[in-house]
């Protein structure tokens, strides 16, 4: 059984992703990885996607790794973890392993959302006892900031570049976390590493379920997203403040959303430090803010119903009362 999240007890515990890897400075893919694994009561056993974090983190004879890591090819990293884990499904069956081993497979959005869907797609169906956490920066970084189907709406990426042709990318986002749940996985989550407690409680509520789980973390990149490079927890709470990037849980089919703004803020607020938004800002372009403002109220929206639908019968009573 996972124990209880304290600071306390965390800073015990044995980092196993080190320092001295060669990720950007302010990259909110390695803060992410790091909570992840000390986040975990269990030995783990990951595989990683072609990628930034994983061209950056082993380099020839030197890893960042403490725990046994596969790179795979950009396009199988959850296959990869599928057959790991069955082997150990197999190996246990036979009593020559006893340890209770779990498996994660890292990726990012462009291994995730798109190269990647298909084997990620193929364990989520065949129920693999696994937990996939795409780190998503919203474009592929590590080969020169060309769009992914996690690009936002409106961004300026290399290859839909804002200008008199078209005004950054026309197409809204991919909604994975929403497509995994619909394999009728146990568990899917988002998360942020600005709310450091809710992503850890994930993972570990996601590694004691059996059988497929999938989280999706928002990762800043100053580098893509032209911001500075010490605001990755900044735009990481601006992104759950002004809800574009909700945290919440779909557990057996029920969603909960486990955080809710006091006062949400106006999506702008998120788009004004990076640079790959900044062509919005234009008079002639005011028409796109609107229609992003308006996209986002709608899936919170329309997030805050499912909540509702599945919510206690107590707790739709108290709120009818209210009303």
């Amino acid at each position: 059984m996972a124990t209880p999240l304290s600071l306390k007890e965390l800073s015990k515990k044995e980092i196993l992703f080190t320092p001295g890897h060669r990720m950007c400075a302010g990259c909110g893919a390695p803060i992410i990885v790091k909570m992840v694994l000390l986040a975990a009561d269990y030995p783990v056993i990951a595989s990683n996607a072609t990628g930034c974090l994983e061209v950056s983190t082993c380099i020839s004879d030197y890893t960042a790794w403490k725990i046994p890591w596969i790179h795979s090819a950009f396009e199988n990293a959850a296959a990869t973890i599928s057959g790991v884990e069955t082997m150990y499904r197999s190996l246990k069956k036979q009593g020559k392993i006893n340890d209770e081993i779990k498996f994660i497979s890292f990726g990012g959005d462009g291994g995730t959302y798109d190269i990647g869907f298909q084997s990620l797609s193929g364990a989520m169906e065949r129920g693999h006892d696994m937990l996939y956490i795409c780190y998503d920066n919203g474009a592929y970084m590590n080969t020169g900031i060309q769009r992914s189907s996690a690009t936002p709406f409106g961004a300026d990426t290399t290859t839909c570049p804002a200008g008199d042709v078209i005004p950054g990318k026309m197409q809204q986002r991919k909604d994975l976390t929403k497509i995994m749940a619909a394999h009728n996985i146990p568990y899917a989550a988002q998360a942020s590493p600005s709310h450091w407690g809710d992503l850890m409680k994930k993972v570990r509520k996601a590694l004691e379920i059996k059988g497929p789980k999938f989280m999706n973390v928002i990762a800043p990149c100053n580098r893509g997203w032209r911001s500075k490079t010490d605001d990755a927890i900044t735009l990481s709470r601006l992104a759950v403040e002004t809800c574009c990037w909700p945290l919440y849980e779909i557990e057996n089919g029920n969603t909960k959303i486990t955080f809710k703004p006091r006062e949400k803020k106006p999506l702008v607020d998120f788009l004004k430090p990076q640079g790959r938004f900044k062509h919005l800002f234009t008079p002639e372009n005011e028409w796109l803010l609107k229609e992003a403002q308006e996209q986002v109220d709608k899936n919170w929206e329309r997030l805050l119903a499912e909540e509702a639908c599945f919510a206690p019968k107590e707790t739709k009573e108290k709120a009818s009362k209210e009303q």
